[in-house]
């Protein structure tokens, strides 16, 4: 039986769950008060680091880290994550903390609000901006969405250390293959239906990125309006949400080993920000979209409310693979079993803003 360790990050602090057998105990909050909008657990070391992005009402945003599952927080006496002077802007928040693979020992990389990426070559502890992205030619048209600027999705490729992939609400996906010295739009497909044009090269409202865990060349994206797929890192698009009872939502990820595979929870509209048809369902494709399967066995069957986020839904690296999804109601759901069935872990905590998963132990 593994450990697994989920952490929850929530409007008002970081709720931590331990679980072994399907036995579970949960502490918090941690960082009481702070909205926790970033969480990345980074197994790579000899010891599991936890990195959480807050933001207090009071000092503001930070990176914290722990190196003891949580027990024990450190933040660095300059912050870890500062926007230089000469952009004339400062941190709202940290959108998204993501390790780098075995391919990029110690690097870290955080996506903020002003949408930006930064680097971090020591786990974690200081990052620095990544100019060429923030001085890109299109970013003086980049539109906030409607949660703001944010950069709020980053995929390294375990082949390449200098291929990174990111998206940003509302500017789309762009990659670089050079290390962050270069980067291109990569959107050709993908839908932007507030915009005057069909098939704008960049402003589109995506809202999350996920890679296949087999073929490393396809994804799996969640826009504001459609779901869609690549099969060539981005080049181009296909819509796979034909099937689905609504391809508007926030959340997509993917199964940690099985191919073709991956996970979103639809949304009614952007009008009514609501599970599709009231209903709380997980939707499985197996098939890289060409069908999608709703999973609910032990999710509630009354009529329900709890909307999603982005970053509320998400694989642990067993097998069978751990599902699991906060809303904004307080409650928090898993599956041992990739998805088939479903137990209720929390409820009546705060805004669920994200979740995290991973396998610590034996």
């Amino acid at each position: 039986m593994a450990d697994v360790l989920l952490t929850v990050g929530t409007r008002k602090g970081l709720f931590i769950g331990r679980g072994r057998g399907g036995a579970w105990e949960f502490d918090g909050p941690h960082f009481n008060a702070q909205a926790i909008s970033s969480i990345a657990i980074d197994t790579r070391g000899r010891v599991p680091r936890l990195l959480v992005g807050g933001d207090s009402a009071h000092w503001g945003p930070s990176v914290f880290h722990s190196d003891d599952l949580g027990h024990s927080w450190i933040e660095p006496e300059q912050p870890a994550v500062k926007f230089p002077q000469f952009t004339g802007t400062s941190l709202e928040r940290v959108w998204q903390l993501q390790p780098a693979g075995a391919e990029a020992p110690d690097v870290v990389y955080a996506g903020t609000e002003p949408a930006a990426l930064f680097r971090s070559r020591d786990g974690g502890v200081s990052f620095e901006l990544i100019r060429p992205l923030w001085e890109h030619p299109t970013r003086s048209a980049w539109v906030p969405g409607g949660g703001g600027e944010g950069l709020h999705t980053v995929l390294t490729d375990p082949r390449d250390a200098g291929a990174v992939t990111v998206a940003v609400s509302a500017a789309g996906v762009f990659r670089t293959g050079d290390g962050g010295a270069s980067w291109a739009p990569a959107n050709k497909g993908v839908s932007a239906s507030f915009l005057p044009g069909p098939d704008p090269v960049f402003g589109q409202c995506v809202h999350k990125v996920a890679r296949d865990a087999v073929d490393l060349d396809r994804l799996y994206l969640q826009n504001h309006w459609g779901v869609f797929r690549s099969d060539d890192s981005g080049d181009r698009w296909t819509d796979i949400g034909g099937s689905l009872p609504s391809d508007f939502g926030f959340a997509m990820a993917a199964h940690p080993h099985r191919a073709d595979t991956a996970y979103v929870f639809p949304i009614s509209a952007d009008v009514d920000r609501v599970p599709a048809e009231h209903r709380c369902r997980v939707f499985r494709t197996g098939d890289a979209g060409g069908t999608w399967e709703p999973l609910s066995a032990g999710l509630p069957e009354e009529a329900h409310y709890g909307t999603v986020l982005r970053d509320a839904l998400c694989t642990d690296d067993a097998d069978p693979a751990g599902v699991y999804f906060g809303n904004r109601n307080g409650e928090v759901y898993a599956s041992a079993d990739d998805g088939d069935s479903w137990r209720q872990l929390a409820s009546h905590l705060p805004d669920v803003l994200c979740v995290r998963a991973a396998v610590v132990g034996p």
